[in-house]
This record gives C-alpha cells, structure tokens and sequence, in this order.
C-alpha cells in the first residue's frame, strides 16, 4: 500500500472511521502476521500479535508521528508484541511430517522439492542460531523489504548498526552453512572407503 494512502487512512482512524480502519486492516494484517511469525512460529500466537497489534493502532493512531512509514510504525508496534509474547516460548518445536508425505506421493519432484526443504532447513537453523537483533535486522531487510533507515527505526538503533548487523548476520550464517555442507560431505563420505 502507498504510504500517502496509508497515511490518509491513518488520519481518519484518529477520526474513528471504522471503514478506513478496515482497508488498514486489510493491507496490514499479512505482513504482520508474516513478521510475527518469524519470530514466533506458531499461528495461533501469530494471529494473537496481528489482532494485538491492529487494535493498538485502532487505539491510539495519534501516537504515530510520521517520520517513517506507516507499516514500518505498525511493524515497530509488532515487533512489541513479538518480543513480549516470545519471551517464555520453547526455542525448538518439532518438525512436521511433510517430507514423508512428499516421498510417499511418488511425485517425480519429489527429490527437488526434498531438497529445497533441507536448503531452507539449512537457512532456518542457521538463522536461529543469530542473536534475536540479527535475526529481526535480516528478517526486516530480506523478507520485509523495509530500507535500512526504517529498520534503524524499528529498533530503535542508528543505521550504521543496522549495517553492522546484516554484515556479521550475513557473515554468521555464510560459516554456519559451510559447516552444516561439511558436515554432510562428511557423512556422505563414511561409507566410501571401505
């Protein structure tokens, strides 16, 4: 959604414009949910954010004061609400059973799409091994789109620390895949020198 429209529709919120509110709500609620579940990794506590996160700005959108975007604010007001919820979770949840089915189908994809779901496996457990402020900088930068300048106000740092973070986040998870590559390279060899 362009920011002006956003904007406009933010000014009549604060006017208590239910239909406005709605179109908001509309445009907003994916990427919160998407954002939120990043962090989180469970639906229901990432719909839990998005309702969370809406009525505050259904509460209070006086308080945004038009130095960023209207959905960097909004994120900014996610991200609250992650962290909040965050604390408590359990670090690690069991997989799911979709690669089984996936072999199981006979579908002569079946191979590739197995192996893409390693390679984001890979990328994820990479990516959970980086500091909860690297894992959101890269989220908010790849995933998110947003321009660094936004990502600086979202956590509130400058923007040369948001620079900093990509760099050693990029860094970090660049070793971790060449160990994870080794690893299997090693496991894959066990067998061939008997």
């Amino acid at each position: 959604m362009d920011n002006d429209i956003a904007r406009e529709l933010l000014r009549r919120v604060v006017a208590r414009d239910e239909a406005a509110f709605a179109t908001l709500h509309r445009a907003l609620a994916r990427r919160v949910f998407a954002f939120a579940m990043r962090g989180l990794r469970d639906e229901g506590r990432a719909e839990e954010v998005v309702v969370d996160t809406l009525f505050e700005v259904w509460k209070h959108p006086e308080r945004y004061d038009g130095s960023c975007l209207v959905s960097t604010w909004v994120l900014g007001i996610a991200r609250n609400k992650t962290l909040t919820l965050a604390r408590g979770l359990r670090a690690n949840e069991p997989l799911s059973d979709d690669l089984a089915e996936t072999l199981a189908s006979g579908d002569p994809g079946a191979f590739e799409a197995i192996a893409e779901v390693q390679r984001e496996a890979g990328v994820k457990q990479c990516m959970e091994k980086l500091s909860a402020p690297h894992r959101e900088c890269m989220h908010l930068v790849f995933y998110e789109g947003l321009a660094l300048a936004d990502v600086a106000g979202i956590q509130h740092c400058p923007e040369n620390t948001v620079k900093t973070r990509l760099f050693h986040a990029r860094k970090n998870i660049e070793h971790c895949l060449r160990r994870l590559l080794e690893r299997e390279g090693d496991l894959e060899g066990v067998g061939d020198h008997a």
